[in-house]
């Protein structure tokens, strides 16, 4: 098994006064020898052998679980960065009730990988309606209107029957139900992160502080900053200065999607401050995001950035942009630049078709030809 906990010791005997024998730390593998009640007894790699609480510790399939989920994510690119607000625990799955197994310190540095949400709540199975239990050869009690007693409400007032649902088909009747709908669950969002130490778990998104600088945050507008990648530098005054990309999202938990607009950066040198040089709004858009580079004949080597959303058809796709300058453009696909170059043809075809006719209409204004001087 595996120690979950922070740090915890191992005691001598299981009892109220015990003598501490050892230390385990969080992720330490230990072997079982032994089990009372709600204690086991292990012994450590290092060769320490003690007792320590059953709840302290996680089974190998659950530690196999974490080494799944950091090898699933290896080569996912990293999203944004940033620092814990507190000590957390890292569960295998977005929930409050998942599995945990390491612990990260409070301001610990970790990179972000994915978002997902899920309900703070796991949902409660509905209970079946209660029917009061009837004895055989009993009668049911009656109601005070069927009995002939007195009705609590006022007898000058008129009689008033409870709606009843119709069924479009037949026409039956059923009684309308008196209990309201539930509520719809409360959703939170989680960040997949890594540690330094390549394990990666599952924590609050809420507990996660993104490390955007301040000059770049403060252009938020109100919206929370799901991710943010540094695209290219620029020399300003000796100094490399970062130009970003940053998602962006409404501020708050349960949206399907994961950003829902896009920025780009870019620094005027002249003014010394960041400027926005592309804006893009309303989209539905899913981590994760890649940036690289690429050679574009004259313009030469750009930075480029790759974003999944979902289009009119409702279908994900990635999307390439480039950058040039302050300058931001879509990168065509070779399908899309030969869907645009058959559009500029028939389009210059066209033109020519109405020159023709045109003149066939009227000879008169047909240029007229210039004779060389022999």
């Amino acid at each position: 098994m595996y120690v979950s906990a922070a740090e915890t010791s191992l005691r001598d005997r299981v009892a109220t006064m015990y003598n501490k024998v050892g230390t385990v730390e969080n992720g330490e593998r230990v072997e079982v020898l032994e089990k009372q009640r709600r204690f086991l007894r292990v012994r450590t790699d290092k060769g320490q052998e003690g007792w320590i609480e059953e709840r302290s510790l996680v089974p190998q399939d659950v530690y196999d679980g974490f080494q799944k989920l950091a090898q699933d994510n290896a080569s996912t690119p990293v999203q944004a960065r940033g620092a814990t607000r507190a000590e957390l625990n890292m569960h295998l799955t977005p929930s409050r009730d998942g599995d945990h197994l390491y612990q990260l310190k409070d301001g610990e540095k970790v990179d972000i990988l994915r978002r997902a949400t899920a309900p703070k709540t796991a949902p409660k199975p509905a209970k079946p309606a209660a029917t009061a239990p009837t004895k055989p050869g009993s009668t049911q009690k009656k109601t005070p209107a069927a009995s002939g007693q007195k009705s609590a409400t006022s007898p000058s007032a008129p009689a008033t029957k409870a709606p009843a649902a119709t069924t479009a088909s037949s026409g039956a009747t059923t009684p309308a139900s008196t209990e309201p709908p539930p509520p719809p669950p409360v959703m939170e969002d989680w960040y997949l992160v890594r540690n330094s130490s390549g394990q990666a778990g599952w924590v609050l998104l809420r507990m996660i502080d993104l490390d955007v600088p301040v000059d770049v945050a403060q252009y938020a507008e109100g919206q929370r900053i799901i991710a943010y990648f540094v695209l290219n530098t620029v020399d300003e005054d000796g100094k490399q200065i970062p130009q970003y990309l940053m998602l962006l999202n409404e501020p708050k938990d349960g949206l399907v999607w994961d950003y829902n607009q896009i920025r780009i950066f870019t620094r005027n040198r002249a003014k010394h401050r960041y400027e926005t040089a592309y804006r893009e709004r309303d989209l539905q858009g899913y981590l994760p995001v890649k940036t690289g580079h690429q050679v574009f004949d004259k313009e030469g080597d750009l930075p480029t950035f790759t974003i999944r959303k979902k289009n009119d058809q409702g279908q994900i796709v990635e999307v390439t942009y480039k950058l040039n300058g302050p300058i931001v453009r879509r990168v065509l696909t070779p399908e899309e630049e030969a869907a645009e170059k058959q559009k500029h043809d028939a389009a210059l075809a066209a033109r020519m078709e109405q020159i023709k006719a045109r003149r066939a209409q009227n000879p008169s204004q047909a240029p007229a030809h210039k004779h060389k001087k022999h």
